[in-house]
């Protein structure tokens, strides 16, 4: 059995022979943000000034989950975009380092967790 990944890759490729629905090009840019890239890599570079650099074994260790959920709470409570930036820096630290789960690991996943659509 095919996963929706699977079935979407197969769909907007259409075989070898045909053209694709939509260029990998025009889909790369229209699901990504460089303007959005540049805040956080302006707020990593203050943040090491702040919290320490990444990548040092010396650094500390923060409660980067914690501090994420608790910036998603202030977004949806203010609507300043800044906290998603800081969202999504949290993340990559606490990717990078693993501070707040004991076996953090890789492994991806189809087809079992998905955004729920909004309703209009």
């Amino acid at each position: 059995m095919k996963t929706v990944t699977e079935h979407i890759r197969a769909r907007l490729l259409r075989g070898v022979d045909k053209a694709p629905l939509v260029d990998l090009p025009t889909m790369l840019r229209s699901q990504w943000s460089d303007r959005f890239v540049r805040y956080m890599r302006n707020r990593m570079a203050m943040g090491g000034y702040r919290y320490g650099i990444m990548r040092d074994p010396e650094t500390p260790k923060y409660d980067n989950i914690g501090s994420l959920k608790a910036r998603a709470d202030l977004y949806l409570e203010t609507g300043n975009q800044e906290h998603l930036v800081d969202i999504a820096n949290l993340a990559l630290v606490e990717f990078i380092q693993g501070c707040c789960h004991p076996n953090p690991y890789w492994s991806p996943r189809d087809d079992d967790l998905h955004t729920k659509e909004l309703e209009k």
